[in-house]
């Protein structure tokens, strides 16, 4: 009898249960196939609950989600909730309240699909960024004075703590060693402006850097960052920033290697409760159509099961990946894909289930 995980569920709001629902189809087959169970516990957390009840995230709830092995995220946002309810009251809230500090974004151009950057391929984009995921600007620092009037002023303030700035440096390095590919650690800042953050961050990261002296490691400005990860990505291995830049740059990361609709994300507590999820929103105006490439969340999937040690089963899952990107989806966008999202979550599982080999890639 293999190992039971237990599994939370959260399909959100929009386009995100349809999305979940594949995520879900995919993980199933991977735990048929390498022998292990999955016990889910759904929860339907996101804008329709909030509006029925008032609540966002029940501490019950939070609770139980403590003592889960994982979980699975569809997507949060909804029209008819006041922008940063749902975000901050819940998203933020998850990330915060379990110490998710690691937001981990593979960047990687598959075969078959269409980057906009001219002459580049997959041998050319293929690099992670990690991104602090639990202080900066998004610890919600700050306030307001004379709201309203000419005289108002607000403050937003970055925090940036030497145990939580070397904890993520510190996993970036260990992830560039395990990854074992270029092993090149670049650090994303803005040292010539933010002078006391990332003086933290820098100082942190040499630091850290003299114990790991088969890494090579450099820095680029984030706006040299963005400006090289368009002209020349085959130049990244792992990035590692903090969470404002971390945000900004992934987003450029998902166009680059070919759009949301295979972007995949995880917020990752090394000690603890992690959870993953496409990058991409709601799309509330797509939800019940079944167009949704849900490509991103079953990605989410296999980083979900390196999370846990299923290594077998992720790289199983990648496999499948690449192969309906390359030999069935002629286009990843939203309603251009030639099958519906329940039929591509339907490849995947069976191309899992039948054991496709990377060869036939």
């Amino acid at each position: 009898m293999g190992k039971t995980y237990t599994l939370a569920v959260i399909p959100g709001d929009g386009t995100g249960a349809e999305v979940v629902d594949e995520g879900v189809k995919v993980l199933k087959s991977a735990a048929e196939k390498h022998g292990f169970d999955l016990d889910f516990k759904w929860y339907p957390l996101g804008g329709e609950h909030y509006m029925k009840t008032g609540e966002v995230l029940p501490d019950s709830v939070l609770a139980e989600l403590r003592g889960m092995d994982s979980i699975f995220l569809g997507a949060i946002g909804h029209p008819e909730v006041r922008p940063g309810i749902l975000e901050k009251d819940l998203l933020l809230k998850l990330r915060f309240e379990l110490d998710q500090y690691i937001n981990l974004r593979p960047v990687k151009l598959y075969e078959g699909v269409a980057t906009p950057l001219g002459g580049k391929g997959p041998a050319d984009i293929d690099f992670v960024v990690v991104r602090e995921n639990s202080e900066g600007l998004y610890a919600g620092a700050g306030g307001t004075l004379k709201r309203g009037t000419p005289d108002e002023v607000a403050v937003q303030d970055s925090i940036n703590t030497r145990k939580g700035v070397e904890r993520c440096i510190r996993f970036a390095f260990e992830y560039c060693r395990n990854r074992n590919k270029k092993k090149k650690l670049t650090l994303c800042g803005k040292t010539n402006v933010l002078t006391y953050a990332f003086d933290l961050w820098e100082r942190a990261f040499y630091a850290v850097a003299s114990e790991y002296p088969d890494i090579e490691t450099d820095y680029a400005h984030v706006d040299a960052t963005c400006m090289w990860m368009v002209k020349n990505p085959e130049w990244f291995d792992v990035i590692v920033t903090d969470n404002m830049f971390g945000d900004i740059i992934t987003d450029l990361g998902a166009m680059i290697q070919g759009g949301m609709g295979i972007a995949a994300g995880g917020n990752i507590n090394p000690e603890g409760v992690s959870m993953f999820e496409p990058i991409g929103g709601s799309a509330p105006r797509y939800a019940g159509k079944q167009i949704i490439n849900p490509l991103a969340a079953i990605s989410s999937t296999q980083l979900l099961l390196e999370t846990l040690g299923e290594q077998k089963a992720a790289a199983d899952v990648e496999t499948a990946v690449k192969k309906v990107l390359k030999d069935r989806i002629k286009d990843v966008g939203a309603g251009r894909m030639g099958y519906s999202t329940a039929e591509v979550g339907d490849m995947v599982a069976e191309f899992i289930k039948t054991g496709v080999s990377e060869e036939s890639n």
